[in-house]
């Protein structure tokens, strides 16, 4: 791993190149056509459907190992970045946590998390090729989703506040299935319903008065 957090960059431009080249290398192309193998169960959720039973009962040394092959994963491309940065790795329910934490890790993050959400299925799809098991694992950088849980699921809240104010159905702007999740949840413990509508990656949530 890289001595410090950007080293031989030099510029932010530069920085940018070579997450490009990390992010759109020949996996990603490869990602999107095996994505349908790589099905995100979040977005079951969304459609208020249950999730695989084989995912419940998913034991904790195959989640484990998911977390460790991820986070193998995540150490090469922060070696091929030169980015300083630790790997935490956590189990949560049925799915594997990986975190990393650092500096200066925003290149990792992008706008709204969208290097993030690339990441992400790059790692998952890493998995899946190891373990031969759909990967159901959660990729946090710097504390991102963390932050972003706090402020959907306030948003949620003051929504479905509005909605039962008003009467009226509110449709949010589009979002990433982790972020329609948390918007559902919160919905849900408001007691009001909420579906998603839509295709990727202009999938949105609209919530609905009760009754």
């Amino acid at each position: 791993m890289g001595d410090g957090p950007g080293e031989g960059f030099g510029t932010m431009v530069g920085q940018e190149q070579e997450l490009e080249s990390v992010v759109d290398s020949d996996d990603l192309v490869e990602a999107d056509d095996d994505l349908d193998n790589v099905v995100d169960d979040e977005d079951d959720a969304d459609e208020d459907e249950d999730e695989d039973e084989e995912d419940g009962e998913e034991d904790l040394s195959s989640l484990e190992e998911e977390g460790e092959v991820a986070a193998d994963y995540i150490e090469g491309l922060l070696d091929i970045a030169d980015l300083d940065g630790d790997i935490d790795m956590d189990v949560e329910g049925d799915r594997a946590v990986v975190s990393v934490v650092g500096a200066t890790l925003d290149e990792l993050v992008g706008d709204d998390g969208e290097v993030l959400e690339a990441l992400q299925e790059l790692t998952r799809l890493a998995v899946h090729r190891k373990t031969g098991t759909r990967a159901r694992l959660m990729l946090d950088v710097g504390g991102f989703r963390a932050r972003r849980r706090t402020e959907l699921a306030e948003l949620g809240r003051s929504v479905a506040a509005e909605v039962s104010r008003t009467g009226e159905p509110k449709k949010l702007r589009a979002m990433s299935p982790f972020e329609r999740k948390i918007i559902h949840d919160a919905v849900a413990l408001a007691g009001l319903r909420s579906e998603s509508e839509g295709e990727e990656p202009n999938r949105r949530v609209v919530v609905f008065p009760a009754g």
